[in-house]
Order: structure tokens, then C-alpha cells, then sequence
């Protein structure tokens, strides 16, 4: 282990970010009666340029009206390239109530950007004597945030996650496609070409940029969460990739549709069987340690201390969510 220790990510639930136009209020309550653990307010992508303006007044609103019980409320804001952006934060947080907890700064390049946003935020939570810390999450979605994703995970000490954008980043990166994360019909490997036929084998695209958000969210004390799966009637292809993603080290995923939330919290929530085989394990390793041996043997291999922090992250997750 390094001398400076990995910090731990905010200990909070996180398998499923439930997001919702901001123009359309009429769908609140219903996200607040959700499953979901976090709720993303959107008023980016998903809101007409004509409706910004309401769709902000609108969320405002909605953080005095509704009840979002324990879920952490959360407000994408417009892009910093965009002239929406300061407004967002400026009139979110002189008018939303302490029930809002966080803002997602969306197609974020690099550490300045989350830098602006934080002194924009810090000025006015001072101004208006706000009790509540605003937290920061940011999305990768673009070819400069993953060249500087490390630099942009320790950029300011309110940030505590971190998504890929999938359609963004693959048009940013110029990939041939059009399709929302999953499986891409064009990146596959063919078997030897002495096979006949030739079996087709496809790969992740997303694996790389997935993994490298994950390492700097781990390194940096952050919540690594996948980002949207578009075709919300491809239920197999949801859990494979979400599957993917859990087993990545990414703590949750978006659903940009209702039936999404439950597959998510599915496949992000450890199973009793994980749980039970993760608190076998540590307890081998405590018989192991009182009879002074520094590793064990369960269900004939071996566990030692790498074993210990793995079973330990399982059992944590459980705990947090109710799951164990």
C-alpha cells in the first residue's frame, strides 16, 4: 500500500441515478416515489433551448414542494460553453431550498471547469448564509475529460462522483456509431481464419474509458457510476452491461427510463450469496490470524490480506444499502 492511503468514496448509496427533464414537473413525484437512490434533475440535454429557463424555475420549486425522503437530489446544469451554466448555479442555489445536495457539471474537459463551478458555487452559498455544503458530481463525456480524468477527479474536495456520458463521448471521440453504451455492432474480433466459420467476438468499446474513470475515482475518494444505456427496451442488454460495469468496480447507473431503476439496484446490490461468501471469508481469515497464521484456506484457495479487502468492500456495500 502507498503511504498515502486511498481515501474512501462518500458512504452513501449510489446503484441507480434516475434522471427527468426539467421541463416536465409533471413527472416529479413520481421520480420521487421511485426506487431510485439518487434523482437527477436535468436541465442540459433533455430541455429545449426555449425551456431553460423554466425548466430551472420548475426544479427550484420542485426542492421546496416535494418530498424526496432520503434520496440525494441532485441538478444537472447547462455546459460550461453554453450562456445557461451561471444562471443555473446562481439562481439554484440563491432560491432552491436545503433539501437540494448536489450539482452535475456535465462535459467537464478538465480540472478548471469543476474549479469555476466551485468558486461560483462557494461565492454564493457564502452570500446567502446556505447551510448545506453543496456536493459536485461531473461527467466524462468528451476526449479532453478523459485525458485529464485524474486531473479532474482532484480538482475540488466537493466532488464525490464521477459518470461516463456515453453518446457525447463517442461523438467527441469520433466513433462510428450511434448507439447509447452496450454492445457496438462494428467492434467485434473474428476467430483464426482457419475456423470455419469464423466466430464473431464482441468486445466492450467502453471498457478502457470505464476503467480509467474508475482507477482515478478510487485514487481520489470518488464514486465511479455508469452512465446511460439508451435502448430501455433491451432489458439483456442493460444487466450485461451494468454487469460489466459492477464487476469494473463502478458503484451504480443511470436510468434514463422507470423500467431501468430496479435493474439497476438489481445488479448493484450484492446478492446474499456474495454477502455470505464475503463474510466466510473474513471469518477464515480472524480463525487464521488467532492461530497466528498470516493467510487461509477457503473452499481450497487460498485468501490472505488482498482476500480481506476485497470480501470487505462487498460486506460495506451490503450494510450501507440494507442488503446484509
Amino acid at each position: 500500500m502507498s503511504f498515502r492511503v486511498q481515501p474512501a468514496p462518500p458512504a452513501r448509496p449510489n446503484r441507480c441515478q434516475l434522471f427527468g427533464p426539467g421541463s416536465r414537473p409533471a413527472i416529479f413525484e413520481k421520480m420521487a416515489a421511485s426506487a431510485a437512490d439518487v434523482i437527477n434533475l436535468d436541465l442540459e440535454d433533455s430541455v429545449a433551448p426555449d425551456d431553460k429557463e423554466e425548466a430551472r424555475r420548475n426544479v427550484i420549486a420542485a426542492t421546496h414542494e416535494i418530498d424526496w425522503g432520503s434520496k440525494h437530489l441532485s441538478v444537472r446544469i447547462n455546459g460550461l460553453d453554453t450562456p445557461w451554466w451561471y444562471r443555473d448555479v446562481v439562481e439554484l442555489l440563491e432560491n432552491a431550498s436545503e433539501r437540494l445536495d448536489q450539482i452535475m457539471i456535465p462535459k467537464v474537459g478538465c480540472a478548471a471547469d469543476v474549479y469555476a463551478v466551485d468558486a461560483l458555487v462557494s461565492a454564493v452559498e457564502a452570500a446567502k448564509g446556505r447551510k448545506k455544503r453543496i456536493s459536485l458530481e461531473v461527467i466524462i463525456e468528451t476526449a479532453a475529460g478523459i485525458t485529464h480524468v485524474n486531473q479532474i477527479a482532484a480538482a475540488s474536495p466537493r466532488l464525490q462522483a464521477m459518470s461516463i456520458g456515453a453518446a457525447d463521448f463517442a461523438a467527441s471521440m469520433g466513433m462510428q456509431t450511434t448507439g447509447i453504451g452496450g454492445t457496438q455492432e462494428g467492434y467485434y474480433m473474428l476467430g483464426p481464419k482457419e475456423q470455419r466459420p469464423r466466430q464473431l467476438d464482441y468486445a466492450d468499446p467502453w471498457h478502457w474509458a470505464q476503467a480509467a474513470i474508475v482507477a482515478a475515482c478510487r485514487t481520489h475518494g470518488l464514486l465511479p457510476v455508469d452512465g446511460p444505456f439508451g435502448d430501455f427496451s433491451d432489458t439483456e442488454g442493460f444487466i450485461a452491461q451494468a454487469r460489466r460495469s459492477a464487476t469494473l468496480g463502478m458503484v451504480g447507473k443511470w436510468a434514463i427510463h422507470p423500467s431501468q431503476v430496479a435493474l439497476a439496484n438489481e445488479v448493484f446490490t450484492p446478492s446474499a450469496e456474495a454477502v455470505a461468501e464475503a463474510r466466510a471469508i473474513l471469518a477464515a481469515m480472524e480463525e487464521a490470524k488467532a492461530s497466528g497464521a498470516g493467510a487461509a484456506v477457503y473452499k481450497g484457495r487460498l485468501v490472505d490480506l488482498a482476500s480481506i479487502r476485497q470480501a470487505e468492500v462487498i460486506v460495506r456495500q451490503a450494510e450501507m444499502i440494507g442488503a446484509g
